[in-house]
């Protein structure tokens, strides 16, 4: 990832410029996410979980529009 010095910016708007770029991209997460081997199983296990808490998310906020 490059982040070019522009025109009359301070080394401080850079440094926040690239930070913004990174976190968008999600560079540390990734970096993060690899960093340790995951077996297969793991990962179908975690979208697993993800998406059940995802629908109970759902379910909840569904019921408390129908209280409203």
């Amino acid at each position: 990832m490059l982040v070019k010095l522009r025109k009359n910016e301070s080394s401080e708007n850079l440094i926040k410029r690239f930070i913004r770029k990174s976190k968008k991209e999600k560079i540390v997460d990734e970096y993060r996410e690899r960093q340790y081997y995951k077996k297969p199983s793991e990962l179908k296990r975690e979208k697993h979980f993800h998406r059940l808490a995802e629908l109970e998310k759902q379910k909840r906020k569904e019921k408390q529009e129908r209280d409203d």
